[in-house]
């Protein structure tokens, strides 16, 4: 439902439109004629969804007018509300025999964090690839939030009726959530530093990971903002969650970055072509050139200098790319959104149907490839029910294993710097 009920809806309907009559005229509404034309008004904006406050009794009165424009919003909000449950009531007993309560939430619920153009990327991928039945949104925002709830309910009819809903004020809307997406963040102050705009999410993390895993203790969190390695690190201190539920979308897009330049490169599809980038969700990141194959077959035997300085074909280009790509479409559009979103719903579907599907995602990597700091970033893992059934031992080289380090030392730099 919306947030507000739509005080015009009726006065702006056009069926109801070319049936209005004056309704002042008190003899003229007691006469037969008079009570049909109600009757039939009444009738005709109840079909189109929409209610006006017409007493049932013969004689109308006029409603005294709310002084100021807040009185007028809770009026309308009161009027509209009761006489909406009224008629809803009625129609309901009439058409249907109740045999069983329905259930109040779908039991693959998922709830996302913010309505931005990533947030609602994310929303818009999970309800039109069907990850998900029910879709709740929060946001600050309420006017963006409520034209972004409406737009997406009105094609609900082309979404298999999917159940949406949004909350501006209150994170009980995410109430018994499987899956939790968080892509609310700050953008970057002029002349703020990056630990600074870091410690402002942090902030906001603060105010609402507790909550969101008090209403959905069974839920996974998959944070999405960024800086998403730390601020990942940062949701799995302040929910209390073991570290399988709390992952961070990492380098699952950079991933599937890579793999498209590489198959543009071949001349084949995506899905064809194997290869991961790990660490750092950002320039630290490093390519895992020793394992890219397609079809079983490791570039690197086929050509030994793969990536490498010595490469006379330039695949490295291929990593700069990746890392380059974010800073290209913000250039061009404004922003980054569908990409990232598809990713989402990808990492949701893993999770919501137990698939035992491996994905570059970000986690707790302290004890792994000689990490000694408590710090996360992305490693091929196993998601199913739990969130991160198990993390994939990847066969590095040693140039990888040392990139590897170096990302996770600067990760853990930032992390510790920040208060929690």
């Amino acid at each position: 439902m919306d947030f507000d009920n739509n005080d015009d809806e009726c006065e702006n309907n056009e069926l109801c439109c070319r049936r209005k009559v004056n309704l002042d005229n008190g003899p003229y509404l007691n006469s037969k004629l008079g009570k049909g034309i109600i009757k039939e008004v009444v009738v005709n904006c109840l079909i189109n969804d929409s209610v006006i406050p017409v007493a049932s009794s013969e004689k109308v009165q006029q409603p005294s007018q709310p002084s100021t424009k807040a009185e007028k919003k809770k009026s309308i909000q009161k009027v509209s509300s009761d006489s909406s449950s009224t008629v809803s009531m009625e129609v309901k007993s009439k058409l249907f025999v109740e045999v069983v309560a329905p259930v109040e939430s779908a039991l693959n619920k998922v709830s996302v964090i913010g309505c931005g153009a990533v947030g609602m990327a994310c929303v818009f991928s999970i309800l039109t690839q069907n990850v998900s039945s029910e879709v709740a949104i929060f946001d600050l925002n309420a006017d963006k939030l409520k034209g972004e709830l409406m737009d997406l309910q009105h094609g609900s009819a082309f979404l298999k009726s999917a159940k949406i809903s949004a909350s501006s004020d209150d994170l009980k809307i995410t109430a018994n959530s499987r899956v939790i997406i968080i892509t609310a963040g700050v953008r970057q102050k002029e002349n703020e530093s990056r630990l600074e705009l870091l410690q402002r999410n942090v902030e906001i993390l603060r105010s609402m990971v507790s909550k969101l895993v008090s209403y959905s203790p069974n839920a996974v969190l998959i944070v999405v903002s960024n800086p998403v390695d730390i601020l990942t690190y940062v949701s799995w201190k302040l929910s209390g969650f073991p570290q399988n539920k709390v992952i961070g979308s990492g380098t699952n897009l950079d991933t599937s970055r890579f793999r498209f330049l590489i198959s543009e490169k071949l001349n084949i599809a995506p899905e064809s072509c194997h290869g991961w980038i790990i660490g750092e969700h950002g320039d630290s990141s490093v390519p895992v050139w020793s394992g890219v194959n397609v079809a079983g077959v490791t570039l690197k035997d086929v050509y030994p200098a793969l990536g490498t300085d010595n490469d006379k074909e330039n695949w490295k280009e291929v990593h700069k790319n990746v890392i380059n790509s974010a800073y290209k479409i913000i250039q061009l559009k404004g922003y980054t959104s569908w990409a990232i979103g598809l990713s989402v719903a990808d990492l949701s579907l893993a999770i919501l149907r137990n698939s035992q599907k491996v994905h570059a995602v970000s986690t707790n990597v302290k004890g792994l490839h000689g990490i000694d700091d408590d710090v996360y970033l992305s490693l091929p893992c196993v998601l199913g029910e739990n969130g991160i059934v198990k993390t994939i031992k990847q066969e590095l080289n040693e140039e990888e294993t040392k990139q590897l380090k170096i990302s996770a030392k600067i990760l853990a730099e930032h992390a510790s710097q920040l208060k929690i």
